[in-house]
C-alpha cells in the first residue's frame, strides 16, 4: 500500500480512509471472470478487457466514497478509478465492503447479515435405491464386507466365525450375479472383489506362501474366484480338507487364471496333512514347473517342501538331492538341519562333517550386536539406540540366531556319537569346528552338553572330571559348570562339595538363579530353613518366574509351620504351573494343616484330575472322608488305592476293618490275608484272620489257623489262650498240652516284664547320678526331603502322614508286637528250652490257676436275632436211655 496515492480533494480532511484499491481485494477472485482466465492461461498472463465501463474498476467493483459521491482515483497501474452510487444507497463509512445493511433496508427491514429469515436449507434429494446400478453395488458391498469379516475372523482365532463369513459371502455374490443377469449390466464389473482372498499359510514344517496375487482379471467369472479363494482358505483352516480341494479345483480349471501354480502349492500342503504324499509331491512339482525362475525364492521354498515330504516317505536319497540343491543356490538353517539329518539316516559319516560345516558357515544376516551399544555422548543418537534396542526388527534378529544355536547344538549332539569311534572324540571334533565358526560361544555350551551326556551314561567321574575343566574360564561358563557340579554332589549326599561349588557358581555369578537355589538346597539339608527361605527370595528376585525357588521357598516355610506364607507361595505357583500334581498336593496338605478339610478335598480332586491313579492321593483322600465321617466316600477312595497299589499296610488295614465293622468278615479275611503275605513276621494280621473265621462261624478253619500260628509263634500267649478256649469249647484232648505252654509263656511274660522294669530303674538312677550311656545320643530324626529342588506326588504322599485306618480293640498285649521277628523269636524259644518241664518242680513250686479267658479281638460278637419260638429240648429226657450202636455214625 506504501505505493498507492490516492488523489482526494485537499479541502476534504477524512476523505479517502474508506476508499481502497480493488486490486487488493482477494476475497471475491473467485468470482473475477479475467483472474480466473488468466489462471488457467499457460503464462498466467491476463488478456485484454475487451469493454471498460465508465465509473468501474478493472475487477467490476464501483469505487465509492463514504459520503456516496463518485471519488476519482490513480492507481499505480495507470488505470482509472471511479465509482458510482447505485440508488443513493450511501455505503457504512467504517467499512471497506458492504456490512450486509444499508439506510434503505433499514427502514422497514430487519437486521439479518446471515440471510437466516430465508428458512431452512431445502432437503437433500433422496437417493433412489431402486434401481439396478444402485442394488448391484449395495451387493457389492456386502461381499467385500463379508470377506473382510472372515478375514478379520480368522485373524483373531475365530475360524469357524471366519468359515461362517466367507459362505455368507458366497452366497451374496451369486446374488450379485443374478442381478446383474437381471439387469442386463454384465459389463458393470467391481475389480475390487478380485483375489481379496489370501494364499494360505503353511504347517509346522512347511514353508510359507505369502505373496500377494496382483493381477486384474477383467471377467465377471473371475470376481466369483475372489469368493472362493477365500472360502477354501476357511475350509482348509476348519480342517474341512475336502471342501477346500473342491473350491481350489474350481479356481484352477479356468485358464484365465495365471497364478494357478501357487493354488497348486496350497492343495499340496492339504495333501501333506492328509498324509497322502505322492500326491503332495504331484502337486508341488506342478506348481513348481508353473513358477518362473523369476520368482527364486518361491522356487527354494517349494523344493524345501518337496525335501520334507520325501524325508517323510523315507526317500533320504531324494531328499538329500533337493536340500543339496537348496543349500548350493541359497543355503538356510532349516535346510542345513534336515540335510545333517537325511546323512545321520543313511550312516554317511564324512558326508555329516561336510553338512555340520556347511551349517555353521550359513550367513544369518543379522547386524552386530554392538551397534545397539552408544558409542557415543550425544543424546539424540543415544535416544535412536535405545529405542531400536528392542523393536520388533532386533527380536526378530535375536530369535533367528537363538533357532540357528538350536539347531547347530541339537546337531552336534546327534552326530557326535556317530561320526568318531566314541561320543567324547566326536565331541571334541565339533568343538573344534564351531571355535572356527561365528558361534565361537556355543563352544563352552557344548563342552557341558558332553559332559551331560557323562551323566546320562552314568559315568559320574567324566561328568565331574569334565565341569572341573571350566573353573579357570570365563564367569559365564564357570558359573554354569559349578552349578551343575553342585547339583552332582548334593544328589551324592556329599553336602559340603555341594556347599563349595554353589558359594564358587555364586562368586562367578551373584545373579544366577540356579547357584542360589542350591546354595539353599544344602543349607534346607542342614535344617537351617530360615537362611535357606533368603536364599530362595533372592532367587526370585533375581529371576521372578522361578518355580523352583519358589516351590522350595513354600517348603521352607511349611517346615517352619509358617502355614499362611507357605500357602501364598504355592498359590502363586499354581498360577505358573496350573496342571502341577505336586503344587496341588501341597496346597491339599497345607489345607488340612490349616483345619480346613473341605479345601483340601478339593485341590486334592483337581490332583486326581492330573494323576487318576495315584495310590497315596486316593489314600489321602479317604483318610480325609474318614475324618468328616463319610464312610461311603472313604471306602470307595480306599478301594481305588488299593485297586491299584495293592500292598499298602495302612489300606488294607483300613478296609478289612471297615468290613469287620458292617459284620461282613469273610470279605475282610482276604485283605488281611494279603497283610501276612506283606509282613509274614508280624503275628497281628495272622491273629485277624484266625478271628475273622471264628467270627463267621469257621471253627474248624480258626483251630487250625490257630495252630499254625502256635508253630511259627510258640511264645505268642494271646494265641495259647485262643487254643485253649476252642479246644475247651471243642472238647479236643490237647487243652491241657495248650494250657501248659500258656502257663510257661505267661511265666517267661512276667520275668521279661521285670527285666525291663529294673532296666528302667537303673537307667533312671544312673541318670539321676549322672551318668551318661549311648542310648542318650539315640534321636529320632524326622525325614526331609534330600533335594527340595524336585519333588514327586507320590514320594510326597509317601512323607505325609499315612491315612489312619480305624482302631479296633487289641489283639497283642505290650509285648505281643516284640515277638513277631525272627531273631527275638528264636532268643525265646532257646529260654523256654532251658527252663524245666512240666513234671519238675519248676511247675510244683509256683502253683498257679490256669487263666484261660481271651478277650475276642473283633469286638463283643452281636446276638444272634430270635427268629423262632421253639421250646428248648430239656437235655434230660433222654439221660437214662442207652443209645443203640444203630444210632452211632460209622
Amino acid at each position: 500500500m506504501e505505493n498507492v496515492h490516492l488523489a482526494v480533494e485537499e479541502d476534504d480532511l477524512y476523505s479517502g480512509y474508506n476508499d481502497y484499491n480493488p486490486t487488493f481485494d482477494s476475497e471475491e477472485l473467485e468470482n473475477d471472470v479475467g483472474f480466473q482466465q488468466a489462471v488457467r492461461t499457460s503464462h498466467g498472463r491476463r488478456p485484454p478487457m475487451t469493454a471498460k465501463f465508465p465509473g468501474t474498476a478493472i475487477g467490476g467493483r464501483p469505487l465509492v466514497s463514504s459520503f456516496g459521491s463518485r471519488i476519482p482515483m490513480a492507481s499505480s497501474m495507470g488505470r482509472p478509478m471511479t465509482g458510482a452510487v447505485q440508488d443513493g444507497a450511501a455505503r457504512p463509512m467504517t467499512a471497506v465492503r458492504a456490512a450486509g445493511y444499508s439506510s434503505s433496508l433499514m427502514r422497514g427491514s430487519t437486521f439479518d447479515p446471515l440471510g437466516q429469515s430465508k428458512g431452512p436449507a431445502p432437503p437433500l434429494e433422496a437417493k433412489n435405491e431402486d434401481t439396478a446400478e444402485e442394488k448391484i453395488k449395495i451387493l457389492e458391498k456386502k461381499v467385500n464386507d463379508l470377506i473382510e469379516e472372515s478375514c478379520i475372523a480368522q485373524s483373531i482365532g475365530a475360524l469357524q466365525l471366519a468359515l461362517e463369513k466367507a459362505k455368507e459371502a458366497g452366497r451374496k455374490e451369486r446374488a450379485l450375479i443374478r442381478q446383474r443377469e437381471a439387469s442386463g449390466n454384465t459389463e458393470h464389473i467391481n475389480l475390487d472383489l478380485t483375489y481379496s482372498g489370501e494364499v494360505i499359510k503353511q504347517g509346522s514344517n512347511m514353508a510359507t506362501v505369502a505373496e500377494s496375487i496382483s493381477t486384474q482379471l477383467h471377467s465377471q467369472y473371475e470376481q466369483r474366484k475372489a469368493v472362493l479363494l477365500n472360502l477354501a482358505n476357511q475350509y482348509a483352516n476348519n480342517e474341512m480338507y475336502p471342501e477346500a480341494l473342491n473350491s481350489y479345483h474350481v479356481i484352477v480349471k479356468n485358464k484365465m487364471f495365471t497364478n494357478a501354480g501357487r493354488l497348486k502349492v496350497n492343495m499340496a500342503n492339504i495333501y501333506f496333512k492328509q498324509k497322502n504324499y505322492p500326491k503332495a509331491i504331484k502337486f508341488y512339482r506342478m506348481a513348481l514347473d508353473q513358477i518362473s525362475n523369476n520368482h527364486k525364492e518361491l522356487r527354494i521354498k517349494i523344493m524345501q517342501n518337496i525335501g520334507v515330504v520325501f524325508v517323510r516317505l523315507g526317500q533320504y536319497s531324494d531328499a538329500i538331492t533337493s536340500f543339496e540343491h537348496i543349500m548350493a543356490e541359497s543355503p538356510n538353517i532349516k535346510t542345513g538341519f534336515n540335510l545333517i539329518l537325511c546323512y545321520y539316516a543313511i550312516g554317511d559319516r564324512e558326508r555329516m562333517k561336510k553338512a555340520f560345516q556347511k551349517l555353521i558357515s550359513v550367513p544369518l544376516g543379522i547386524d552386530d550386536e554392538d551397534k545397539y551399544i552408544p558409542a557415543s555422548d550425544d543424546p539424540s543418537s543415544n535416544m535412536v539406540i535405545e529405542a531400536i534396542k528392542n523393536d520388533k526388527l532386533h527380536q526378530m534378529e535375536r530369535d533367528l540366531k537363538v533357532l540357528a544355536e538350536k539347531y547347530i547344538m541339537t546337531a552336534a549332539k546327534l552326530i557326535a556319537p556317530a561320526i568318531e569311534t566314541s561320543f567324547a572324540s566326536g565331541f571334541d571334533w565339533c568343538v573344534d569346528m564351531v571355535k572356527c565358526s561365528q558361534y565361537v560361544e556355543l563352544a563352552n555350551d557344548l563342552e557341558i552338553n558332553k559332559a551331560i551326556t557323562y551323566l546320562r551314561q552314568k559315568d559320574f567321574n567324566q561328568a565331574v572330571e569334565t565341569l572341573k575343566t571350566f573353573e579357570k574360564k570365563d564367569s559365564r561358563v564357570k558359573s554354569a559348570a559349578a552349578t551343575n557340579l553342585s547339583f552332582l554332589y548334593f544328589l551324592e549326599k556329599d553336602y559340603d562339595q555341594a556347599d563349595r561349588y554353589a558359594d564358587l557358581a555364586m562368586n562367578a555369578d551373584r545373579y544366577n538363579p540356579a547357584a542360589l537355589i542350591n546354595k539353599g538346597n544344602t543349607v534346607f539339608v542342614k535344617k537351617d530353613y530360615e537362611k535357606a527361605a533368603e536364599f530362595y527370595k533372592e532367587a526370585l528376585r533375581n529371576d521372578s518366574s522361578c518355580t523352583e525357588a519358589l516351590y522350595n521357598l513354600g517348603l521352607s516355610y511349611k517346615i517352619m509351620n509358617r502355614l499362611e506364607e507357605g500357602l501364598d507361595c504355592f498359590l502363586k505357583l499354581h498360577s505358573i504351573l496350573r496342571n502341577s500334581a505336586e503344587v496341588m498336593y501341597q496346597l491339599a496338605h497345607l489345607y488340612e494343616q490349616l483345619g480346613d478339610p473341605q479345601q483340601a478335598i478339593e485341590w486334592l480332586m483337581q490332583v486326581i484330575g492330573v494323576t487318576p491313579t495315584d495310590p497315596h492321593v486316593l489314600a489321602k483322600l479317604g483318610k480325609l472322608h474318614d475324618d468328616e465321617g463319610d464312610k461311603s466316600q472313604a471306602f470307595q477312595y480306599y478301594s481305588e488305592s488299593f485297586r491299584y497299589f495293592p500292598s499298602n499296610i495302612d489300606v488294607i488295614e483300613w478296609l478289612g476293618a471297615y468290613y469287620i465293622e458292617t459284620q461282613f468278615c469273610e470279605k475282610a479275611i482276604q485283605y488281611f490275608e494279603r497283610a501276612t503275605l506283606i509282613q509274614p513276621n508280624f503275628v497281628k494280621w495272622q491273629l485277624i484272620v484266625a478271628s475273622c473265621y471264628r467270627r463267621s462261624g469257621n471253627y474248624q478253619k480258626a483251630l487250625e489257623t490257630y495252630k499254625e500260628i502256635h508253630r511259627r509263634f510258640p511264645e505268642n500267649v494271646e494265641c495259647l489262650r485262643f487254643l485253649v478256649r476252642l479246644s475247651t469249647d471243642m472238647g479236643l484232648k490237647e487243652v491241657q498240652e495248650y494250657a501248659t505252654k500258656l502257663k510257661k509263656a505267661e511265666k517267661m511274660k512276667e520275668i521279661r516284664e521285670q527285666r525291663v522294669k529294673s532296666g528302667r530303674e537303673n537307667s533312671a538312677r544312673g541318670r539321676r547320678e549322672g551318668s551318661t550311656g549311648s542310648a542318650g545320643e539315640s534321636i529320632i530324626s524326622t525325614s526331609v526331603l534330600t533335594s527340595p529342588k524336585k519333588s514327586d506326588v507320590t514320594e510326597n504322599a509317601k512323607a505325609e502322614p499315612q491315612p489312619e485306618p480305624k482302631q479296633f480293640s487289641p489283639l497283642l498285649d505290650s509285648d505281643s508286637g516284640h515277638s513277631s521277628s525272627s531273631s527275638k523269636g528264636e532268643r525265646l524259644s532257646a529260654k523256654m528250652r532251658s527252663l524245666p518241664g512240666s513234671n519238675e518242680p519248676y511247675e510244683a513250686s509256683n502253683p498257679k490257676e490256669l487263666d484261660a479267658s481271651y478277650v475276642d479281638p473283633l469286638g463283643p460278637q452281636m446276638d444272634r436275632p430270635k427268629t423262632g419260638a421253639k421250646k428248648p429240648v430239656d437235655d434230660d429226657d433222654f439221660a437214662d436211655e442207652d443209645l443203640g450202636d444203630d444210632l452211632l455214625p460209622e
